[in-house]
C-alpha cells in the first residue's frame, strides 16, 4: 500500500500485520456471510410468500432482484466513498443500514413493503461488500494476504450456496419473516466488533463518489430487468415492456457516455479495451447468471415438483455448498491453475457448471438422484472457475486500481445473479403459459392449481410447470457453457498477443 492509501495505523505491528488480524477476518467474514445469505435465502421461502403475502411470480422476482440490483448499482460508488471518507466508518454504516432493512423486511405486511425493504438492504449490502475486502487488504501483509482472501472467497461461496439450507431450517420452525430478523443479532455483534477491532483507513486524495453514474446504472439495469420480468405477463411486444427495455438501454448508454467523460468514473470504460478483462468479465457474469437463476429454479423444483418441504428442500441443496467449500479449502482451483493455465481452467470449470445444470434438468425431474449429481458437478465447476476468473480480472487491471477491479467483479457478479433470476424466471413463465394457456392470468403455480377444474387438470398444470423448469434450466446450461468458451477464447487471444513471459 502506498503512503496515500491509508492513514497511519499505530495498531499494526512492525511487520505490517495487525495483531488481531485473524479475529478481524472472522468478524468481517461473519458480516459478509449474512449479506451473501440474503442473496439466496429468500428463494426457499417462495411458496410461503405465495401463500402468506399473496405474492405473484413477478412480485417474487422483484423481491429477489430489488436487493441485487440496488447493491450492484452502488458497489463502485460505495467503494470510492469508503476510500475517501473512511472504510471503517462506511463498514459500520453498512451494518446499520443492513440491519434496519432486515427489520423492515421481517415486519413487512405486503409484497410492496418487502420489495422496498429489500432495496434498502441492498444499500447496506453495497457498503459492506466494498469495504470488507478493503479492510482485509489493510490488516494483512503480502505474505498472508493470499491466504486471507482465499478464506474470504470460501465464505463467499458458502454464503451464496448455503442460503436455501439455512432458509429451510428457519422456515421449518418459524414464519417467513424470521429469515430476515435473524440478521439483527449478527449485524449488532459485527457492529460492536468492527468498532472495537478494525482500524480506520482512508485515502484523503481519493476519487469523489460518482453519484450520477450510480443513479444511471441502477435505473438502467432496473428498467432492463423489469422488461425481462414483465415480458411473459404483458407480452414481449407490449408498449409497457418495449418502453421499459428502450428506457433501460438508453439510460445504460448515457451511463457509458458519462463514465467516459467524468474525471471520477465509477467504472473506467477503458478497461473494456483489454481482451483479458472482457473474457474474465464474460465468464464472471455468466457463472453468476447460472448460479443465481438455477438456485431460484432449484428450490421451486424441489418443493413444487418433487414435493419436499422448505427444510427438506434446503437440505437437498447442501451438496452444492459442501462441494464448493471442500474444494476451496483444499486449494483445488489455485493448484490446478498453474498447470492448466487460465483459459483452459475457466473452460473446464464452466463446462462442469453447465453439465451440472443439464443433469438437474434432464435427470432430476422424477427423483433426487440426478439432481444430487448435478449439484456436485456444479460445485466442482464453480470451485475451479471462480478463482481463475477473479485472478484474470485482477491481473488485467493496474495494481494501483485493484480496489476498482474488486468493485467491477462484485458489480458484474451481482448483475449476473439478478439477470439470471430474471431471464430464467421469464423463460419458465413463458414456457408454462405456452403449455397451459388457461393459467396465463394465474399469479403462481399454487394459484393455478387452486383454480384447476379436477385432478386431471391439476396434473396437466404440474407437468407443464415441470417442463418449464426443465427448459429454463437447459437455457441456463447453454448460457454458462457459451460464456466459458467465450471467456477462454478471449483470454487465450489476449495471452497470445502479450510478449512472452507476461501472460497470466
Amino acid at each position: 500500500m502506498t503512503a496515500a492509501a491509508t492513514t497511519t495505523e499505530p495498531e499494526l505491528t512492525p511487520a505490517g500485520r495487525h495483531p488481531q488480524r485473524w479475529l478481524i477476518l472472522g468478524v468481517i467474514c461473519l458480516a459478509q456471510l449474512t449479506v451473501l445469505l440474503d442473496n439466496t435465502i429468500l428463494s426457499v421461502a417462495i411458496p410461503s410468500l405465495n401463500r402468506e403475502l399473496d405474492a405473484s411470480a413477478t412480485d417474487i422476482q422483484w423481491m429477489i432482484n430489488a436487493y441485487s440490483l440496488v447493491q450492484s448499482g452502488l458497489l463502485l460508488t460505495a467503494g470510492n466513498a469508503a476510500d475517501r471518507y473512511g472504510r471503517k466508518k462506511l463498514l459500520m454504516a453498512g451494518l446499520v443500514l443492513f440491519g434496519a432493512g432486515s427489520l423492515a423486511a421481517g415486519l413487512a405486511q405486503s409484497s410492496a413493503q418487502l420489495i422496498a425493504a429489500r432495496a434498502g438492504m441492498g444499500v447496506g449490502g453495497a457498503l459492506l461488500m466494498t469495504t470488507i475486502l478493503a479492510v482485509i487488504v489493510q490488516v494483512f501483509d503480502d505474505s498472508e494476504r493470499v491466504k486471507a482472501i482465499a478464506l474470504w472467497s470460501t465464505v463467499t461461496s458458502l454464503g451464496f450456496a448455503a442460503g436455501p439450507l439455512i432458509g429451510g431450517i428457519m422456515l421449518d420452525h418459524f414464519w417467513w419473516g424470521a429469515i430476515f430478523l435473524i440478521n439483527l443479532p449478527v449485524a449488532a455483534l459485527a457492529l460492536v466488533a468492527v468498532a472495537v477491532l478494525v482500524p480506520e483507513s482512508k485515502n484523503p486524495q481519493g476519487e469523489r463518489p460518482d453519484l450520477p453514474g450510480a443513479l444511471l446504472s441502477t435505473v438502467g439495469m432496473t428498467a432492463v430487468v423489469y422488461a425481462i420480468i414483465s415480458g411473459p405477463e404483458h407480452g414481449w411486444t407490449s408498449p409497457e415492456v418495449l418502453a421499459s427495455a428502450l428506457v433501460g438501454i438508453a439510460v445504460l448508454g448515457a451511463f457509458t457516455l458519462w463514465e467516459l467523460r467524468t474525471p471520477y468514473p465509477m467504472l473506467d470504460m477503458h478497461f473494456f479495451r483489454n481482451r483479458r478483462f472482457i473474457g474474465a468479465v464474460a465468464g464472471s457474469i455468466l457463472v453468476a447468471f447460472g448460479m443465481g437463476g438455477s438456485l431460484f429454479l432449484l428450490t421451486q423444483h424441489l418443493q413444487f415438483v418433487l414435493g419436499y418441504g422448505p427444510l427438506d428442500a434446503g437440505l437437498r441443496t447442501a451438496p452444492l455448498a459442501l462441494t464448493i467449500v471442500a474444494l476451496n479449502l483444499t486449494g483445488f482451483g489455485p493448484r490446478l491453475l498453474p498447470k492448466f493455465g487460465t483459459p483452459l481452467t475457466i473452460a473446464i470449470g464452466m463446462g462442469l457448471v453447465s453439465a451440472g445444470l443439464a443433469s438437474i434438468a434432464l435427470l432430476g425431474g422424477e427423483s433426487y438422484g440426478g439432481m444430487f449429481l448435478g449439484l456436485v458437478v456444479m460445485g466442482a465447476g464453480i470451485a475451479l472457475s471462480m478463482p481463475a476468473m477473479a485472478n484474470a480480472i485482477m491481473s488485467a487491471i493496474p495494481k494501483e486500481k485493484a480496489g476498482v477491479g474488486a468493485g467491477v467483479n462484485g458489480t458484474l457478479a451481482e448483475f449476473g445473479n439478478g439477470l439470471g433470476v430474471a431471464v430464467l424466471g421469464a423463460v419458465l413463465n413463458s414456457r408454462f403459459a405456452a403449455l397451459v394457456p388457461s393459467v396465463i392470468g394465474a399469479a403462481s403455480l399454487p394459484a393455478a392449481l387452486a383454480a384447476a377444474d379436477g385432478a386431471a387438470e391439476r396434473e396437466r398444470i404440474s407437468e407443464a410447470f415441470a417442463s418449464g423448469l426443465e427448459t429454463s434450466q437447459l437455457v441456463g446450461a447453454v448460457a454458462v457453457l457459451a460464456g466459458g468458451l467465450l471467456a477462454a477464447l478471449l483470454l487465450r487471444r489476449a495471452e497470445n498477443a502479450e510478449p512472452a513471459g507476461q501472460a497470466a
